[in-house]
């Protein structure tokens, strides 16, 4: 008997473990099942792919959807709304909500938000404090769990730990690769004085290359003393590319479209829209990061989706909110960049999905393979579209990128076997389920 299938991806070019080549891919019951030639009469819906790529599920593993607590300017539904707009399956969801996700209870409170209300898949870290420092261990392997995330800079309450041995406590304790906002906040508290108000480009003078590599290199060493595991967010200078460089057995790199893309001459037209932490730079270290990514130092990209009301972002620096939307232009801002040269498609993918899923322990996700989610990102590569505001389905309904000319755009989005977006359009309701981590799998009772 033949061979059936629920949904068919006909005539595409697969790019996986195999190469890129001309390929039909099958799925049954929300995993890949075979990998083409498939036959006219297999049933089951067919998507037509002829000129397409399809490629793994992009996994996002840096955003912050605010909720609960700031869902005026993001939540669940919206954030992943715009995930599946971009082309992305799964995002690992920030813990920096009101309240702060730094219980097993509020873990356990966002996945509730979450289930079949966002449309993508979802996982979220938990949030490494003082308080709860003894607890990580389990903590980092809840259901759900991403892993334990720090920040050392860039936060108030809670959620702040900038002394090494608030660090060393966490660190001792975690099995799982935990994830750091790596910026020195001594230093940064001495240079305050150097924001010059109502000038967004005096931020990279206050949060300065120095903050940044000073508490990487702080990390490494207590990583190193630990036996830990550690991935640095959001890497935004040629000198922690350098250092890291050295490091690669402790240490991943996470590196973002709008470092890699954006830079401090462009404080003059977009003003505080483009203020992040850390700051966007001067292109020398633009042109650090990339040079960390095509030597391999680098490991993800992430977004750092951080959205802010159009309203907030308009107040005077430094009284303005740092944070730009981001989640639904990664995949359209990189894949220009390969059509540009800068970037291969396959390295691309080894960023956005089969990355991910190595560092983080992902099970059955990044790869087009039998036995895998089907999780697919179809793409046009040859597509020219303008990024504008109207396109943006984030609550605040803006983007840096407004009036950006790219080449290369996001056709469709299938999570587990569902088409959840195509052409610009939802394609059905939303059915997201958390992501599952290879070291924190239920037991279960073996089958016959």
């Amino acid at each position: 008997m033949a061979e059936t299938f629920d949904l068919i991806l006909r005539g595409g070019t697969v790019v996986n473990q195999d190469g890129v080549g001309p390929r039909d891919v099958g799925v049954r019951a929300g995993r890949i099942a075979s990998i083409g030639p498939i036959a006219a009469d297999a049933g089951g819906e067919v998507v037509d792919c002829r000129g397409l790529h399809i490629l793994p599920g992009v996994i996002d593993t840096q955003v912050h959807f605010r909720e609960p607590g700031l869902e005026h300017k993001e939540d669940l539904e919206s954030g992943s709304r715009a995930a599946v707009m971009g082309g992305v399956t799964a995002v690992f969801e920030m813990p920096n909500t009101k309240p702060a996700t730094t219980s097993a209870e509020a873990l356990a409170d966002k996945v509730k938000r979450a289930h079949h209300r966002m449309h993508c898949d979802f996982a979220f870290w938990v949030g490494g404090t003082h308080e709860n420092a003894h607890e990580v261990a389990e903590l980092e392997r809840l259901p759900a769990a991403a892993g334990i995330k720090v920040f050392m800079g860039s936060s108030t309450g809670d959620l702040l730990v900038d002394d090494d041995g608030g660090v060393e406590a966490i660190l001792s304790r975690t099995r799982r690769r935990a994830a750091f906002h790596s910026e020195d906040e001594p230093r940064l508290r001495e240079r305050m004085g150097l924001r010059v108000s109502g000038d967004p480009s005096s931020h990279p003078v206050w949060r300065d290359e120095e903050a940044a590599l000073r508490c990487t290199e702080r990390l490494v060493r207590i990583a190193r003393r630990t036996g830990a595991a550690i991935h640095i967010l959001h890497v935004s200078t040629a000198e922690e590319i350098d250092f890291l460089a050295g490091h690669k057995d402790v240490a991943s790199v996470e590196l973002t479209p709008h470092h890699l893309t954006l830079s401090a001459d462009d404080y003059a037209r977009l003003g505080t829209l483009i203020q992040m932490n850390p700051p966007v730079r001067d292109a020398r270290h633009r042109d650090g990061l990339w040079r960390g990514l095509t030597q391999g130092v680098a490991d993800i990209f992430g977004s750092d989706h951080a959205p802010h009301t159009r309203e907030e972002k308009a107040k005077p620096y430094p009284e303005s909110p740092s944070g730009m939307t981001g989640v639904q232009t990664l995949v359209p801002i990189m894949l220009d960049h390969v059509a540009a040269g800068r970037l291969t498609l396959q390295r691309f993918v080894d960023m956005t999905s089969a990355g991910p899923a190595r560092l983080f322990g992902i099970a059955a996700k990044g790869r087009i393979a039998v036995g895998c989610d089907a999780d697919f990102t179809v793409v046009d590569l040859a597509r020219r579209a303008t990024i504008t505001d109207a396109w943006i389905a984030s609550k605040p309904g803006w983007t840096p990128y407004d009036g950006k000319a790219v080449t290369g755009w996001p056709v469709g989005t299938f999570v587990r076997g569902r088409r959840v977006m195509w052409e610009g359009e939802l394609a059905g309701p939303a059915a997201g389920e958390p992501v599952r981590f290879v070291q924190a799998l239920p037991a279960t009772a073996a089958s016959d």
